[in-house]
């Protein structure tokens, strides 16, 4: 049935205090360089979920392959933004990428596409972090998600086995800050 990669990009900044989908990264933006990389993972459905200034990122972001999502919750948690993508997903598996954190790599993704168990997260040299990868028995749960850090509850939970999967270097850095802006622009973590 195939996978669909979803790629979480409908927050409102808060903490940043402008568009971080927006922000200038190598060239393009920030949400470009996400989804060229879940682009290069081959998904045979790719979505992507907006939010805060949907209207300049429909502007100003390649959205061409995705199919869009409007999460109108969006400043409930990303809990809502998968709540309200997964029924859009046709694959048998479901892999979630951040989209303000564009040094996921697309190897990585297919480690985790060789995990047998219902979740699957990498595990890098620092600590689990994203992608994750849902197949398609936990779509059910991830229906019902409600508020922020929904996801790592999910994980946490016990309903599912969770396979963590080995992944070389630290965490790649997720944008949520002014020092996290800066520490990707200077390339401390890929």
């Amino acid at each position: 049935m195939g996978v669909t990669g979803l790629v979480l990009a409908a927050g409102g900044s808060l903490r940043l205090g402008e568009a971080k989908q927006l922000l200038p990264y190598r060239g393009r933006t920030l949400l470009d360089a996400t989804l060229g990389v879940a682009r290069s993972c081959g998904f045979d459905q790719l979505l992507v979920t907006l939010g805060g200034s949907a209207a300049r990122v429909r502007e100003q972001v390649d959205l061409s392959g995705c199919t869009v999502i409007e999460n109108p919750s969006y400043s409930s948690g990303c809990g809502s933004s998968v709540r309200t993508a997964v029924s859009h997903a046709s694959g048998s598996a479901l892999v979630l990428m951040l989209g303000d954190q564009p040094g996921v790599l697309a190897s990585s993704v297919a480690s985790l596409l060789a995990a047998p168990a219902p979740i699957a997260v990498a595990r890098y040299d620092d600590g689990p972090g994203h992608p994750f990868l849902f197949r398609r028995e936990t779509f059910r749960d991830l229906a019902e998600l409600h508020g922020d850090k929904a996801v790592w509850k999910l994980l946490h939970s016990g309903a599912y086995a969770v396979t963590e999967v080995p992944v070389a270097g630290p965490v790649p850095i997720d944008v949520d800050t002014r020092d996290d802006y800066a520490r990707l622009l200077a390339g401390e973590a890929r």
